[in-house]
């Protein structure tokens, strides 16, 4: 049976040529989860330039003579992608082993068997954990050795933006909160957040980008506070009271530790990665008996489009941000 299931690294090399595009693309779709929430783009190596572009020029009354200069604002941002570079050393009969154990070799595809493509695949799929736990958290280094140094992740580029003054309450775009979040306080907190937003960013279908802490707290404070109420027919709740369902909570594991809760529609948040170009590649190389070596090398990074208040609200958290206690 072990027989059966043994693959030479030509075949492994062969499928890295042949699957190659669909190798590179498994790390951005196993982080669908966060992704979903957020607008991918493709083909970027390197950097974009994105942003809005703005007008004041208005209609008014008809009047042949009457003609005006208008203030074309540019807001410009720049969403970079970073090269990055991964070479995993794997014994091919453990990897074989794993799928046979894991029940890979049914459902998608009806495979009976696990391929060299499958083994490459099931490695592929793996890199895609660490992309997801640095989409906040990430910070750019690039004498680094994981995958968080390899871009700035939203919270890094969030507090950068901070201390350059670009997020501030001045800028309408940012508050900060002086109090734990919870059941006791938490109904009115992100209320009186909702009333405080920009009315463009109110009126827009906006997710919350926060940790399932204040989601669990959030439940608990709404029943707390509004149980006996008639419309309140279920435990969970999916988006802020009052807001027409337009501010609607995104928890996110890779929030757990995050000191900001971001609220934003899903078109601000960009990430960004190339798939399209030739620089990106897969390969499999045996530099010593029984292992052999999975190569290879994507883009990717994160962005904000604008900073604009109309599309951005970041609410920092106090020093200790949670407690279920009153």
């Amino acid at each position: 049976m072990a027989g059966k299931f043994k693959f030479t690294p030509e075949d492994y090399q062969q499928a890295a040529i042949k699957y190659r595009s669909e190798l590179l693309y498994l790390p951005i779709f196993g982080i669908n989860d966060t992704l979903q929430h957020m607008t991918g783009r493709p083909g970027i190596r390197y950097a974009e330039r994105v942003g809005t572009i703005s007008a004041d020029a208005q209609f008014a009354p008809y009047n042949p003579s009457r003609e005006e200069d208008i203030d074309l604002q540019l807001d410009f941002r720049e969403l970079k992608t970073y090269f990055g570079s991964v070479v995993a050393n794997f014994e091919p009969n453990t990897a074989i082993s794993t799928l046979l154990g894991t029940g890979s070799t049914k459902g998608d595809g009806q495979m009976t068997t696990p391929t060299a493509r499958h083994v490459l695949a099931l490695i592929a799929k793996g890199l895609s954990k660490h992309l997801n736990d640095a989409v906040w958290s990430g910070k750019r280094n690039a004498a680094g050795n994981t995958t968080k140094d390899l871009f700035d992740g939203f919270d890094t580029i969030t507090a950068q933006e901070i201390a350059a003054g670009e997020i501030s309450e001045a800028k309408d775009n940012y508050v900060k909160l002086a109090d734990t979040i919870n059941p006791a306080n938490v109904v009115d907190i992100l209320k009186q957040i909702m009333f405080e937003m920009d009315p463009h960013l109110r009126a827009t279908d906006c997710n919350i980008y926060c940790s399932q802490q204040l989601v669990d707290i959030y439940n608990e404070g709404y029943q707390l506070t509004h149980g006996t109420l008639p419309y309140n027919t279920q435990y969970g709740q999916n988006a802020v009271e009052g807001s027409g369902g337009k501010l609607h909570f995104v928890p996110l594991f890779n929030k757990a530790d995050s000191g900001f809760i971001h609220i934003a529609p899903k078109s601000n948040m960009l990430v960004g990665y190339d798939q399209m170009g030739d620089v990106e590649s897969v390969m499999v190389k045996e530099y010593k008996p029984f292992v052999l070596s999975y190569i290879a090398t994507m883009f990717f990074g994160c962005q904000f489009e604008t900073l604009h208040s109309s599309r951005l609200k970041v609410v920092e958290l106090a020093a200790e941000p949670f407690s279920f206690g009153k």
